[in-house]
């Protein structure tokens, strides 16, 4: 008998892409583009040869072992969809797929014994989720670093821009983003296959604290908190500042007319 059949089988490695773009895609819209694919409530999933891929409704895509030639030809129909799509994040894990070992996460690279379906299912959708939510990050930083140089004028000169209405706009924007972030809440939500398989819920929870997902939403959610506070400081600030500059016209107009009635009186 050949030895081997007692051989070990080479450890294979399996490479997770994920890309987040700064739109949103709707599931009905992505299923009508590519009817080929495989809609579920969550995502888009399609195979192809040696791969596949999945599309998440807030703006993430995740190659699995999909060639190079066929994820270009993917991008290039998500594009004439959207022709507006722009890149924003991209973010990769790789798996080792090792029969001998166990499930284990190891500078960068997670271990398992086998990939199943419903394992590469559970890879991608926290590989999405850490891409989106660095999207994200990046939009609030943006935000914080503003609101810092008004705050900044204010406490360097005790008073802030007359004009409001680029604060209104700022507030605004401001709230869209906390509503936008506060409205996918689902980026933190575990796949429906963890619920039923111990070992598959055990893997989400290594993998969301290997990309620290809970941590990052909680710092995200404070930060946008901060902001609004913040902006809403400012704003009662240049209103109290305006309110005294009407006070005082007024006062002047009084006095004018006082003026004006004794110069005719005499």
């Amino acid at each position: 008998m050949s030895d081997s059949i007692y051989q070990r089988a080479e450890p294979r490695i399996h490479h997770f892409d994920a890309l987040a773009f700064e739109q949103n895609f709707g599931l009905k819209e992505l299923g009508a583009v590519f009817p080929e694919g495989k809609l579920s409530p969550r995502e888009l999933a399609m195979g192809f040869p040696g791969g596949d891929l999945y599309v998440y409704p807030f703006g993430a895509v995740v190659f699995h072992d999909v060639p190079a030639a066929a994820r270009e030809a993917f991008l290039a129909r998500l594009r004439g969809a959207w022709p507006d799509l722009v890149t924003q994040v991209q973010e990769d894990v790789l798996v080792r797929e090792d029969a001998s070992t166990v499930t284990a996460m190891r500078e960068g690279v997670l271990t398992l014994d086998r990939v199943t379906p419903a394992r590469a299912i559970t890879v991608a959708l926290t590989v999405a989720q850490s891409a989106a939510m660095e999207y994200y990050e990046a939009i609030v930083e943006r935000l914080f670093r503003r609101t810092d140089e008004l705050v900044d004028r204010l406490q360097s000169n005790g008073t802030v821009p007359l004009r409001v209405k680029p604060l209104h706009r700022f507030i605004g924007e401001a709230i869209g983003v906390r509503n936008e972030v506060l409205s996918i809440l689902h980026l933190l939500d575990k796949p429906d296959e963890t619920w039923d398989d111990p070992a598959l819920d055990r893997l989400y929870h290594e993998l969301r604290s290997e990309f620290d997902l809970a941590d990052r939403y909680a710092a995200l959610t404070s930060k946008l908190r901060g902001v609004q506070e913040a902006l809403e400081l400012v704003l009662d600030v240049a209103r109290d500042r305006r309110l005294v500059l009407l006070e005082m016209t007024v006062v002047v107009l009084i006095v004018l007319e006082l003026v004006q009635g004794f110069w005719k009186a005499l």
